[in-house]
């Protein structure tokens, strides 16, 4: 039975490898296309469990693979059955990365704010685009581990935070440790079976994977990384919030036809006593409980610079699709330009809502009221 198995896959590999070769130079594109139309067929909300395992099992399948490409090169695995299939494992850990990018492109997207402080997402952006173009290079050990470790490092960052359902500094910390231990055992077993090159090469990739980890938790700290899991779903500046039934009835000015992107108008008209609300819903996953902040500040002209009026807090309890709904106001607000930052407790940015007060004498411009 073994030999008939043999025999007949003998023939479908060698013209699967034929195929391969003929196609090669198109294998960049094509594994973009795959990975990145997969993942987003998958994909779903970011506390789902079915994608979550996706997620883990590609994590997983590249690590080994990682581990299995070192061996194979290095002589260690020299059975027929490994060297078969050598030139397969830099094409499988390409497509891995290529799907893993490519979800966290948009699980991270999703909660960037989309100001200065998302670099990692564009590191993110620029690691998908590249990464079609590297599996000649993936050969290389230290390219290998420094993708690999981001690749753990940005699963766990909004993986763990799911499963304990709680968003603190200890648990990006714990991911970050976790991280570390995943990659840096991978490099000491590679070591032990004597699949590096020297042992100047097993302290500098050491010290490259320890440099990222440190790099990384600076980002952290210095609010460069998306707040995920947390997500804005749809947030506005309003003229009125009223709460009927168990829903959100908002009144907001009207966006000119040209701002098609807007959810409201950025020039916000009021007679001098009213009042200016900022409605947000923030998506948690099921079961997570934090604290959003709504940021208000004025542009200070005289001085050049933003100036802090108030910074509002309420709570939400994560599992609505749409998002858990909130809202803070403002009464005699001065004309001028204004932002709302929804933040985090820990005061990563969530959304940035941008508008101009201007005072009219009655108020004269299409309002539109809608539901959340």
């Amino acid at each position: 039975m073994i030999y008939w198995l043999k025999s007949a896959a003998g023939p479908v590999v060698n013209r699967g490898k034929a195929a391969y070769r003929r196609f090669e130079k198109y294998a960049p594109i094509i594994s973009f296309i795959a990975g990145f139309s997969w993942d987003n067929f998958t994909l779903g909300r970011i506390d789902r469990v079915l994608d979550n395992s996706i997620l883990l099992f590609y994590v997983v399948l590249a690590g080994v693979l990682i581990v299995i490409q070192n061996l194979v090169n290095h002589g260690v695995l020299s059975k027929p059955f490994w060297l078969r299939y050598r030139e397969w494992y830099p094409v499988i850990v390409q497509f891995l990365f290529g799907g893993l990018f490519s979800a966290y492109v948009v699980f991270y997207s999703q909660s960037a704010a989309f100001t200065k402080t998302d670099l990692f997402l564009a590191i993110l952006i620029f690691l998908l685009l590249i990464n079609e173009f590297l599996r000649e290079r993936l050969d290389n050990l230290y390219l290998q581990m420094s993708l690999y470790f981001l690749v753990v490092f940005a699963f766990l960052t909004f993986f763990l935070p799911v499963v304990i359902k709680k968003i603190a500094v200890w648990v990006f910390l714990l991911g970050g440790f976790l991280s570390l231990g995943t990659v840096l055992g991978i490099i000491f077993g590679l070591h032990y079976f004597s699949a590096l090159k020297s042992r100047e090469q097993f302290q500098r990739v050491n010290s490259l994977i320890l440099g990222l980890f440190v790099i990384f938790n600076a980002f952290y700290f210095l609010n460069w990384i998306p707040p995920v899991p947390l997500s804005l779903k749809y947030g506005s500046i309003c003229h009125s919030v009223e709460r009927l039934d168990g829903k959100y009835q908002i009144t907001f000015e009207q966006p000119d036809w040209y701002q098609f992107w807007a959810r409201f108008n950025p020039e916000f008209h009021y007679v001098e006593g009213d009042t200016v609300f900022c409605f947000a819903s923030v998506f948690a996953p099921t079961e997570l409980g934090t604290s959003i902040f709504h940021h208000w500040q004025k542009w200070d002209e005289k001085n050049r610079r933003w100036q802090t009026t108030d910074r509002m807090r309420y709570q939400i309890t994560g599992g609505r699709d749409s998002g858990y709904r909130g809202y803070t106001f403002k009464k005699n607000i001065m004309p001028g330009e204004w932002r709302v930052d929804v933040e985090t407790e820990s005061g990563k940015t969530l959304s940035r809502m941008k508008f101009e007060a201007i005072t009219v004498d009655s108020i004269h411009v299409d309002l539109v009221r809608i539901t959340r």
